[in-house]
């Protein structure tokens, strides 16, 4: 804080005490009317509601506005814990002056001076303020003791270097209604240090900023100050350490820069070069502009509550531009996340079409199919198993005697691998597209996880239980149908399965029928006596429409199991809550907070 040997000895500079202003508002309206209890209630109430939903949004997607949207909803729910809801609760509760500044600037010293006492640790070595002291009038002190402003802080009344501790000082000279907190620097070396000094500054309801002659334009502060005046912080400056051959040059280029950012109503106090006394304070005569103006704020009950309610109207009043920024980066979450189902949708309505061509072409009557088909058809068999129940059971008997299998169950195997076969090639497919196309953007890379390439472990057993559920559902079926009034003269005495068989086999076909000589190459005469046959059983029309609600039912089933497949992506987008609209709800939150403020008219205007 002091130099040994000043050169000069220049008189302190500081605006009168009834300049207090705020710096982007005017001056502060003296004398206000009280607040109505159900406006002051609805406020509160909206301003817990909007905190709920700051708090509720996440910004899970790799997205450019994503880690800025989370430091300030971050940053507006700790002011909301911190300060706004504590201090609209208690308007009447003691002012609350946070110093800060750049390091070395004398933060420490200068409390310590304005109380007459060493009551918050000053050195050379940096950064020496880790742990924030708040000193406060002894009949003051159990307002900051309970904990309702900065409610994050553990309060202590011993000198402590933890960062999360708050010590409470005593200090009889300090007047009541008025309390310092001294803060970290704002620009130390320490992260931790700069965040919670950030933290405390957001929490003032003045903000005495101390800086020196050599640190006054450095860029880190003066952002802060910014942020100050967008918020509607009330704020007093103290520039330190001011040889006497530069205070007016000095004094002039900082009132100059003070005006350049909205902030030339700002009281500005200007502390020469000097020694320090025994205790390590300011003489009383250097201090003495400051500290009648901060004594003439405790005394004033009017003027105390001016500032408090001007600081904390320009808080509410800035929490509607950042809250739309919050909102702007909700909504980019919401338009990637449906960008990236849209590109699950595609890979995956790909692979249903290839499934659905699947079915047409007669790519599932070729190799072991067609040439169980030729061996069910062309041996008799198929013939056989529709003329009677009684073939069935002579045929099982049989195959049992030999071990062969009969060629329906061949048939029907096969049918079922090929299908299976099918649907592990689609699903792959699938989840090799949808992989590649999230892959290629960062919003989506980061929801990536390696199984996601392929398709689920248990997607083969998965298919294998659709298909034969599907063969069974086929049977009865065709078991109905051959139950039907109309059938029962001419199918009661044929067997289901040589039927169903036959309805799987027009399910694979582009005719929804059985398939004849050139869609699989077979003999024309065995094909067409096996047609024939079902012809004279159902009718054409008939087991064509079977055909048709086996294929129907056939991609209902298949469809859940692409569903399964897709989900395992878009249950990582589902976190982003699109059906929720997280931007709207946000502007909706803070719309109701403006309106709430509005009708409370804390300074006594309206804005």
């Amino acid at each position: 804080m002091a130099t040994p040997n000043p050169k000069a000895k220049p008189k302190p500079r500081a605006t009168q005490p009834a300049a207090i202003t705020a710096a982007p508002s005017g001056p502060v309206t003296p004398e206000l009317p009280a607040e109505p209890p159900a406006a002051l209630g609805k406020l509160a109430t909206a301003l817990s509601r909007l905190r709920a939903t700051i708090g509720g949004t996440a910004y899970p997607l790799e997205l450019a506005s994503a880690e800025e949207a989370g430091r300030i909803g971050t940053a507006l729910v700790a002011q909301l814990d911190d300060y706004l809801m504590p201090r609209l609760a208690r308007l009447d509760a003691p002012l609350l002056v946070v110093v800060g500044g750049s390091t070395g600037a004398g933060k420490s010293t200068l409390v310590n001076s304005l109380v007459r006492a060493p009551v918050s640790q000053a050195g050379v070595l940096r950064p020496t303020t880790r742990s924030p002291v708040l000193v406060s009038h002894p009949n003051d002190s159990s307002w900051f003791r309970k904990g309702e402003l900065l409610p994050g802080l553990v309060r202590t009344a011993e000198s402590t270097s933890d960062p999360r501790t708050l010590q409470l000082v005593s200090a009889p000279a300090l007047g009541p209604g008025l309390a310092f907190l001294d803060a970290p620097d704002v620009d130390s070396v320490v992260e931790g240090n700069r965040k919670l000094a950030a933290q405390l500054l957001a929490a003032a309801d003045l903000w005495l900023f101390v800086t020196t002659a050599a640190r006054y334009a450095d860029a880190v502060p003066w952002e802060l100050l910014k942020t100050a005046r967008l918020r509607g912080t009330v704020i007093a400056l103290v520039l330190d350490r001011v040889p006497g051959e530069a205070a007016a040059d000095i004094t002039a280029h900082l009132t100059e820069m003070l005006g350049e950012h909205d902030m030339a109503q700002a009281p500005l106090f200007i502390l020469p070069e000097t020694t320090l006394d025994r205790q390590g304070l300011l003489s009383e005569d250097l201090m003495r502009p400051l500290h009648d103006w901060f004594a003439q704020l405790a005394a004033d009950a009017n003027a105390r509550a001016a500032v408090v309610r001007q600081t904390l109207d320009g808080a509410l009043i800035s929490l509607a531009p950042a809250v739309e920024g919050l909102a702007s980066a909700a909504d980019d979450q919401a338009a990637a996340a449906k960008a990236l189902d849209e590109r699950i949708t595609a890979a995956y309505r790909t692979a249903r079409r290839t499934l659905e061509d699947g079915l047409q072409d007669g790519r599932l009557l070729r190799g072991e199919v067609l040439a169980r088909w030729q061996e069910f058809v062309g041996t008799g068999e198929f013939l056989k198993m529709l003329e009677s129940r009684v073939g069935q059971v002579r045929d099982k008997i049989v195959a049992a005697v030999t071990g062969r299998p009969a060629p329906g169950r061949n048939l029907k195997a096969a049918l079922e691998s090929q299908l299976v076969t099918l649907l592990r090639g689609v699903a792959a497919d699938a989840a090799e597209q949808a992989y590649t196309s999230w892959q290629a953007f960062p919003a989506g890379s980061g929801l990536l996880v390696p199984e996601l390439q392929k398709p689920a472990p248990d997607l083969a057993e998965r298919a294998e239980r659709t298909v034969r559920d599907w063969q069974q559902w086929v049977l009865d079926l065709v078991r109905t149908e051959a139950g039907d009034k109309r059938f029962v003269a001419r199918g009661a005495a044929y067997a289901v399965n040589g039927v169903g068989l036959a309805v799987m086999i027009g399910v694979f076909t582009s005719t929804a029928f059985i398939p004849t000589g050139a869609e699989v190459a077979v003999g024309a005469g065995t094909t067409v006596a096996a047609q024939k046959v079902l012809e004279a059983i159902f009718g054409d029309q008939a087991i064509r429409t079977l055909a048709a609600r086996a294929r129907e039912d056939l991609l209902a089933r298949v469809n859940v199991l692409l569903d399964t497949e897709a989900a395992r992506f878009t249950d990582r987008t589902a976190a982003v809550g699109l059906e929720l609209e997280p931007g709207t709800t946000l502007r909706q939150a803070v719309a109701d907070v403006e309106r709430a403020r509005k009708e409370l008219a804390l300074t006594g205007t309206p804005s």
